[in-house]
């Protein structure tokens, strides 16, 4: 009805049913609304069992081009409010199981969306956990949307002056040992590069200039604080 379109990922045991039987042709509508249910159940766990009926397909996820191997089929869900899309995909570690509110939605569409969550969801995570978006202490309703949307604004910017900045410009591992040097630098490396840049930018000016002993003692209880 809002033409909202969820993708997400179902249980093993998920309670669906087939289609609704459709009416033959000629056959008049008896009382009552069309079934939007059907009355046999379907087990995804002997679904995802059978050999037959699998296909492969192409895919990009996480930035990298895959191929999935995959058993698609229409199904009711009560949660969904009807008919919906099911994807079934063989892993390594065992089947997964994807749906979709749209039952036009094509494999390669279901598995796509699905990926691209994981980084609305980082995203979220690093402004409630890097700038504590949420944590204001703040008595008016408008007062908080600001915030909010001042987190917001925060975020993207860091993000887009590391956008082409390289890895080693960014973060710096080797005082952490226990860390895995690999790892991409996440939201938080990124805020500190940019920290560590601005207050780098200010220090250089402070050395040049005239009363560079008053600035810089003030300089220094600046940092006195960022670090408490």
């Amino acid at each position: 009805m809002l033409g909202i379109v969820v993708v997400s990922r179902l249980r093993k045991d998920a309670a669906l049913n087939d289609l609704p039987p459709k009416r033959k042709k000629g056959q008049r509508r008896g009382p009552g609304r069309p079934r939007t249910y059907g009355k046999k159940r379907i087990s995804l766990a002997k679904r995802a069992a059978a050999r037959r009926g699998w296909r492969t397909i192409e895919c990009v996820q996480y930035g990298k081009t895959v191929t999935k191997r995959y058993k698609s089929f229409l199904a009711t869900y009560r949660p969904a409010c009807g008919m919906i899309r099911v994807v079934i995909v063989q892993e390594p570690g065992g089947c997964e199981f994807f749906f979709s509110t749209d039952p036009e939605a094509s494999v390669q569409e279901i598995l796509e969306a699905f990926a691209d969550r994981s980084a609305i969801e980082q995203v979220f995570h690093d402004i409630k956990e890097v700038w504590g978006a949420g944590k204001q202490q703040l008595r008016y309703l408008w007062a908080n949307f600001g915030a909010y949307h001042l987190n917001l604004w925060m975020h993207t910017l860091v993000e887009l002056w590391a956008w082409n900045k390289s890895k080693a410009a960014i973060c710096d591992r080797s005082d952490s040992p226990w860390d895995d040097p690999g790892r991409r630098p996440s939201h938080a490396d990124r805020r500190k590069a940019l920290q560590r840049n601005i207050l780098k930018q200010q220090y250089s000016s402070l050395r040049h200039s005239c009363g560079a002993a008053r600035k810089l003692a003030a300089f220094g209880r600046q940092l006195l604080k960022l670090s408490v």
